[in-house]
């Protein structure tokens, strides 16, 4: 029992230094569409590309955690993993936020066109201040 012990904080301090620091960390959510800015090397030069897609399923924890993004390309769906912890992702920008209710949406690999689309979630803050506008605009 106490070798088990002794081998979970060995684990623990090998995968501390591969881990992403706390203000580098990526925000994202089930549902999310995402643009992953990935660091590509071609030859000696270095270049940034963008894989845009909705994110349909996280896995794993610590140095392992990854998520998977899913995006048609010409009429086609291509889905890729990423490693939440690796150098090669400089950036992730969140583009929208889907509105669901599962923690994986593998079901949107049977659906096509419009269907694909995940109906957006707006923050109860800008939901406030858009009634408030509206509210103002209206004469009573």
């Amino acid at each position: 029992m106490a070798k088990q012990e002794q081998k979970k904080t060995l684990l623990q301090i090998a995968e501390e230094s591969s881990l992403r620091k706390p203000e580098e960390k990526l925000v994202y959510e089930i549902g999310d569409t995402v643009n992953v800015h990935l660091r590509i090397l071609e030859g000696d030069k270095e270049r940034i590309q963008i894989f845009s897609g909705v994110v349909i399923a996280t896995r794993g924890s610590g140095t392992r955690e990854s998520f998977i993004v899913r995006r048609i390309v010409a009429g086609e769906g291509v889905e890729r993993m990423f490693p939440v912890n690796s150098p090669k992702i400089s950036k992730l920008e969140v583009v929208r936020h889907g509105k669901v209710r599962r923690a994986k949406l593998f079901y949107l690999r049977d659906r096509i066109g419009k269907a694909v689309r995940l109906v957006e979630r707006r923050p109860k803050a800008e939901m406030a201040a858009r009634a408030a506008k509206l509210k103002a605009a209206k004469p009573s």
